[in-house]
């Protein structure tokens, strides 16, 4: 599975890839220009998603591994890390996800 994000003005984008076992295990790989996001990617190598998708969100090792790593708080890279996870898994369907913003 993989998930391309475009999150906005700082032009930084990711690519995540989610690879995941029986056991519901996410292999994860996180490639990005942005500093910040390379640095959540190293604290985000293997993840439980039954644990991560149970959790409350600010329980959560992704937005956990956000925090650490300094991500803007509203960076949407997070959530399409746990969406991509979702996904890989067969825990949701692979549909796009949109944030548009009006003016």
């Amino acid at each position: 599975m993989k998930v391309h994000v475009s999150p906005g003005v700082c032009g930084l984008e990711a690519v995540i890839t989610a690879e995941a076992n029986a056991m519901y295990e996410v292999t994860l790989t996180i490639h990005s220009d942005c500093e910040r996001v390379r640095r959540l990617a190293e604290g985000l190598s293997g993840v439980s998603a039954l644990d991560e998708l149970r959790a409350p969100l600010h329980e959560t090792a992704t937005y956990k591994a956000a925090g650490r790593a300094g991500l803007h708080v509203a960076c949407p890279v997070p959530c399409a890390v746990l969406k991509a996870m979702e996904v890989a898994c067969g825990l949701a369907l692979p549909a796009d996800v949109q944030i548009q913003i009006c003016r």
